[in-house]
């Protein structure tokens, strides 16, 4: 910004001569949570390159800058590590799956003999988003786990059933307050407090949940011991 002086040597105004202006170009798109907007919105991702103009002609390249991600929305740019946070279907999609999978470890550890606890986590199945879901198909999938891996069921929670929680509780436990990650356990030890007291085989499996959601031990042992106090 260079001043313009009047007759008498002052300073009268101040127009802009000289500016870094950065054309950006477009590199890819798709959807993405916008912290901006607060909800799902279409975005680009861009490329910039920076230059110097005068009276708005490019002269000298400044280098390069981005990438960068545009809201196609608010039109706000965020840093590309705005794309790390899921989307709100896909953050929907990866609690439902993982309240599903829990279900099914804790029902495999305790067995699937007990009506109430097929009840209690049918409901905790279908409020996660599966609407169809019932006792006999949760059954028959816990069934089927245990003969594809040769586990027995009720017993502690094997390798395969580990890898299966972390594959679900994994992704998920990083956009999870620690009140979410506290709730989706006691979720899962009401389960298993459905048909009576912890079997050491449930208590296994819940702590692999814990672990998977980055619950402390002592934190796990706490939860585990309030699920039990009627509320």
């Amino acid at each position: 910004m260079l001043p313009v002086r009047g007759r008498d040597g002052r300073a009268t105004t101040a127009v802009h001569i000289l500016r870094i202006r950065t054309a950006w170009t477009p590199v890819g798109d798709g959807e993405f949570y916008c912290p901006g907007c607060g909800g799902d919105r279409n975005y680009q991702r861009l490329t910039g390159r920076r230059r110097l103009t005068l009276l708005g002609v490019p002269l000298l390249s400044r280098g390069s800058t981005g990438p960068v991600v545009e809201c196609a929305a608010c039109r706000h740019h965020y840093g590309t590590d705005v794309l790390d946070h899921p989307t709100t279907r896909r953050f929907s999609a990866m609690l439902r799956d993982a309240v599903h999978t829990v279900a099914l470890a804790v029902l495999a550890a305790g067995g699937t003999s007990s009506r109430t606890a097929l009840e209690s986590a049918a409901a905790a199945v279908r409020a996660a988003g599966f609407d169809g879901c019932t006792e006999e198909q949760l059954a028959a999938l816990v069934e089927a786990l245990a003969a594809d891996t040769g586990r027995v069921l009720g017993g502690e929670c094997g390798t395969s059933l580990t890898i299966e929680l972390h594959e679900a509780l994994d992704p998920l436990a990083p956009h999870l307050a620690p009140a979410g990650r506290e709730s989706l356990l006691l979720q899962a030890a009401r389960i298993a407090l459905a048909d009576g007291p912890y079997t050491p085989a449930e208590r296994d499996a819940l702590a692999t949940v814990g672990a998977a959601l980055t619950i402390c031990a002592d934190d796990v042992t706490r939860l585990l011991a309030a699920a039990r106090t009627p509320s």
